[in-house]
């Protein structure tokens, strides 16, 4: 997004766009208004209240994300992608590219939101020079998680936190446990947001490389770096790119031993694995304290 009037296309709502699918959002600013709240804007670095995350980067744009407990996040519509086939997914990616674009139009016009914000939002706009053969917008509907394998070794929140141990590290993560909420319900007249989490971890920690092999008797010839084998607590922080760059060089020199041994995935010498990944200044763990 850019409010730079000469490089900025205006956002323009759904053809279905109805604002009742924001009632919660119009709730929200009534009552906050009732409570005093003024919604004080800070100059280039998006709303103070957190109606948005807005991060600068170069060239007067933004990276836009969801923020605090009403934003950008189309809670509660995406259950169905991991196991849907392409023409659902395609029509699950369109139903979250309607809410946002009619999200961010509700916060420009409805007369609920405070002047000052609606004034605000209409200041913003998508960059031109982005995304120029698709009017401005993405292409690709972030995808956080979905289907994962569940290997030989499954990490968890406990890999995560240092609490467990094991002598098969093909690399590191480091990312805090961070989870957007899952869906929205209404209890005792009480909107109640569930799933979401965050949780500092001590530092970085190691994988296994059981995390990336199926278990033997499923299948001995597959290497899975990315939707690797972790619960949902710990993908929340696995999930980092860096991570999958990580998992990938690990699995890529895997599958040559594995070739050049004529044996199965699960039965590499792992030893042979972690020599070879050192050499080429993989770390596998952090040093040991003297």
């Amino acid at each position: 997004m850019t409010r730079d009037p000469a490089n900025r296309l205006p956002i323009t709502p759904p053809a279905d766009y109805d604002p009742k699918q924001y009632e919660l959002v119009g709730r929200f600013f009534v009552a906050s208004a009732a409570l005093g709240d003024t919604f004080a804007l800070e100059k280039e670095k998006g709303f103070k209240n957190a109606l948005l995350k807005m991060d600068k980067i170069p060239h007067g744009k933004t990276d836009t994300n969801n923020g605090g407990r009403i934003s950008t996040d189309y809670a509660g519509y995406s259950q169905d992608y991991p196991e849907a086939g392409y023409a659902q997914r395609e029509k699950i990616a369109k139903a979250h590219e309607n809410y946002m674009r009619g999200y961010l139009h509700f916060l420009a016009t409805d007369p609920r939101v405070p002047e000052n914000v609606r004034q605000e939002m209409k200041s913003w706009g998508l960059a031109k020079d982005e995304f120029t053969d698709n009017g401005g917008w993405p292409f690709q509907l972030y995808v956080r998680q979905a289907r994962r394998l569940v290997g030989e070794y499954v990490m968890t929140q406990h890999d995560a936190l240092r609490q467990t141990k094991f002598d098969d590290s093909v690399g590191m993560a480091s990312y805090s446990l961070d989870s957007h909420i899952c869906r929205r319900i209404v209890s005792g007249g009480i909107v109640i947001q569930e799933g979401g989490f965050y949780q500092a971890i001590p530092g970085p920690y190691p994988i296994s490389y059981r995390a990336l092999t199926p278990k033997a008797a499923e299948c001995e010839n597959l290497l899975v770096p990315a939707c690797c084998s972790a619960s949902h607590v710990a993908y929340a922080s696995v999930r980092m790119e860096p991570v999958f760059m990580i998992l990938g060089q690990s699995s890529a020199s895997a599958a040559v031993q594995a070739i050049d041994e004529n044996v199965s995935v699960q039965k590499i010498d792992v030893k042979k694995l972690q020599q070879r990944l050192t050499r080429d200044k993989q770390v596998l763990d952090l040093p040991k304290k003297k």
